[in-house]
């Protein structure tokens, strides 16, 4: 395996973290319990959400909030065909549950000054089908939500916030997470806290919490506030057993958990130093003339105080990205896309038959111009930023 003098990850684990984990498994009940729910009570307390419950991961989360749009439980729930919106740039797992659910994505193309969906195109895409918006916070960053809200609410269309790559960014004074229906968000090895991998799905409504509590655990009625009612309509069944939903097993485990409540607690200093690390990072790179020249650096929209997931860059020449990317991971530079670029150019949607004839000028140029590079959760050195500085300048 290469050897990295920046690599995208550096492990995000501390001794206390591990600490930890050790502490649950010498218990022997590692499976979801106590640690779980304390940290779904931490979460929903600390980002100011109503309802929180954790899952395996976010890509879970995202498929826990449109299974449960769908879901028959569900008052006012989503048909089949039914439009949900997503930007084009995006993750996989982001998009596939739409699919999944029997609803039908319409992409919407991207601001390339900030990564984050376009407002206007947003606007020209909603139609009397459009029933939701799956809306990804891309990297840390995010559109103007206040704007965003106003559109959503004059439609009465569904906001489901995937902040997997987000977590502890806020508009204005709140949280991303905060303004949807539901929000994702992910704990894997490389996001701004890590529990190895999880998730945790927020939702603003009672009903919808515990459609997802039976859709998180077999469709079982364990835990349900109408568990005892469940059993008594059902007194041919052994209580212990009865599935009144449809369902899944996503649940964590509790070593994931105590992992995450142990970061989670740190969330705010551990964004201050990765913030930290990002300035630092980009004044220096920003300061070679050959660097500036080549190189645009994706700045934090207006009123947003980001908590960044790494440092995303866009080059502002045609046709040179395949190039300098190799020759900047050959000088020791780790980098990856952002996200996924389009998704539109992924070889599964013209497979299963989404490909859109329009053409998505912005999200082309991220796909073409664009790529990120990790962002240390230790202090930086300076010797480490000179190199870092010197592999780019000798890649360009």
């Amino acid at each position: 395996m290469r050897r990295f003098i920046y690599p995208l990850l550096q492990d995000p684990y501390r001794k206390k973290d591990l600490i930890s984990a050790i502490k649950v498994i010498k218990t022997g009940h590692i499976t979801i319990g106590a640690h779980t729910k304390k940290f779904e009570s931490l979460f929903a307390k600390k980002i100011k959400v109503n309802r929180s419950l954790m899952v395996n991961s976010g890509s879970s989360a995202n498929l826990l909030a449109l299974q449960c749009l769908i879901n028959p439980y569900r008052k006012k729930r989503l048909i089949s065909g039914d439009q949900v919106l997503i930007p084009s740039v995006c993750w996989s797992t982001s998009l596939w549950p739409i699919v999944q659910s029997g609803l039908q994505p319409i992409f919407v193309d991207i601001d390339p000054n900030t990564l984050n969906i376009d407002l206007n195109d947003l606007k020209k895409k909603i139609t009397k089908k459009t029933k939701a918006l799956m809306l990804v916070h891309v990297l840390g960053n995010s559109t103007n939500m206040d704007e965003l809200i106003k559109i959503l609410k004059k439609k009465n269309i569904i906001l489901i916030e995937d902040t997997c790559e987000s977590l502890g960014s806020k508009f204005k004074q709140r949280y991303l997470g905060t303004f949807g229906d539901f929000s994702t968000f992910s704990f894997y090895s490389s996001h701004q806290i890590s529990s190895g991998e999880g998730g945790m799905i927020a939702c603003k409504s009672k009903e919808d919490y515990e459609i997802l509590k039976a859709l998180r655990s077999h469709g079982w009625s364990r835990g349900l506030i109408d568990e005892k009612k469940i059993s008594k309509a059902n007194k041919n069944l052994d209580s212990r057993f009865i599935f009144y939903n449809s369902g899944f097993n996503l649940r964590p485990t509790d070593i994931a958990a105590a992992i995450g409540i142990s970061q989670f607690k740190d969330m705010e200093k551990l964004k201050k130093l990765r913030n930290k690390n990002r300035d630092l990072l980009v004044k220096s790179l920003q300061k070679s003339n050959k660097i500036s020249t080549n190189l645009k650096f994706i700045q934090s929209n207006k009123n947003v105080f980001p908590s960044w997931f790494g440092i995303p860059v866009l080059i502002k020449k045609k046709n040179i990205r395949k190039k300098f990317l190799i020759k900047l991971e050959k000088n020791g530079v780790e980098t990856r896309p952002i996200i996924s670029g389009n998704f539109l150019k992924q070889p599964s949607v013209k497979k299963y038959n989404l490909f859109s004839n329009q053409r998505f000028k912005n999200s082309d140029i991220v796909n073409e111009k664009g790529f990120f590079i990790g962002l240390p959760t230790s202090p930086i050195s300076d010797k480490k930023i000179k190199k870092l500085v010197g592999a780019f300048e000798d890649s360009l």
